[in-house]
């Protein structure tokens, strides 16, 4: 009989439930709603119904090993709390998975939903045949996970992979975690239309100026960048550099082999990736002591650090969390 897991991918704006089999086959997917105005409640209550409905439909037919879930916000490892989420106000400090396994009887395993995008990119994506690696989120915010020898790295307390909140600028733009120049604040599709309100300001000529306010967004401001609009591409050379700053840290900390950029944001690759790439040289030692311009092992060495885009979209979550469940059955039946 075929062995299958759910994963779901609960995010501030969707809720999507997908069933996934041990060859990374996906068997179905539902995406709902996420209605947050209506109450954690509300939400747990659709999310379980629709796993619910979900196992119920193989039933007989296959073996379900398990449940995993992804969820955007810090999270107690341990106990499966989520300690806080700016995407589900007023879920901080809530049993998620406490919650969740009452209503549907069984165990489920829980963690961040960027870390467990990180693993479905390594099983199934970008990252596939690669024991370690780095994803980073550009969306809303800016997300990571790290993948280490085939693993999540949670960290000390379950909080390893905040890269959206390293600093890319001592002085620069306020976030919402209290810092200043935060990454997140210079590559995240919100970064992206701040910046180009704040070209707009200085009075340069641009196309920008013909679009509704409501229209100006990141898709629009990357079409104007390809169209040679001098303000868009500024904006992206900018999320570019910071970018490359970031991933150059890292490098020089942790000498990852591979670093991947997801999310929504990353469909903009053609135009921020050359400031990137210029970036990382520049600011790692070890990227430009073993990476040649074309991406290839520098001065006979075999093992170049690799940056590209990641592969599964808006899916990798969903595969991650479908990952993770089948993982922990091996580790309970071995």
């Amino acid at each position: 009989m075929t062995t299958f897991a759910i994963g779901v991918d609960l995010g501030g704006t969707n809720l999507r439930i997908a069933a996934v089999d041990e060859a990374g086959n996906l068997i179905s997917k539902t995406t709902l709603e996420t209605e947050v105005s209506r109450g954690r409640d509300a939400v747990i209550d659709e999310l379980c119904r629709a796993t619910e409905q979900t196992r119920e439909k193989y039933r007989g037919h296959a073996d379900l090993c398990g449940i995993g879930v992804g969820v955007p916000g810090i999270i107690d490892s341990e106990t499966g709390r989520l300690v806080e989420s700016p995407n589900l106000p007023g879920w901080s400090d809530y049993d998620v998975k406490g919650d969740i396994e009452r209503r549907l009887g069984t165990t489920v395993i829980l963690d961040n939903d960027a870390n467990v995008a990180a693993l479905g990119e390594q099983w199934l994506g970008a990252g596939r045949g690669a024991e370690t690696m780095c994803l980073y989120t550009l969306g809303t915010g800016v997300g990571a996970g790290i993948v280490l020898e085939g693993k999540i790295c949670r960290g000390w307390n379950g909080m390893a992979g905040e890269l959206g909140h390293c600093n890319v600028e001592p002085v620069g733009y306020p976030c919402k975690c209290g810092s200043h120049g935060c990454l997140e604040q210079y590559a995240s599709a919100t970064a992206v239309v701040r910046l180009a309100r704040e070209g707009l300001a200085t009075g340069a000529a641009t196309e920008l100026r013909s679009l509704a306010p409501a229209a100006l967004d990141s898709l629009a401001i990357y079409q104007a960048a390809m169209r040679g609009d001098a303000v868009a591409k500024a904006v992206f050379n900018r999320v570019g550099q910071t970018l490359g700053l970031g991933i150059a840290n890292v490098i020089n900390a942790m000498n990852f082999p591979l670093f991947v950029i997801g999310g929504g944001v990353s469909s903009a690759w053609d135009a921020f990736a050359p400031a990137l790439f210029a970036e990382v040289r520049l600011r790692s030692y070890v990227y430009a002591a073993t990476t040649a311009e074309d991406g290839s092992g520098k001065g006979g060495r075999k093992r170049p650090t690799v940056i590209k885009r990641a592969t599964l979209g808006g899916d990798g979550g969903l595969f991650g969390a479908a990952r993770l469940a089948m993982m922990e059955s091996a580790t309970r039946n071995a």
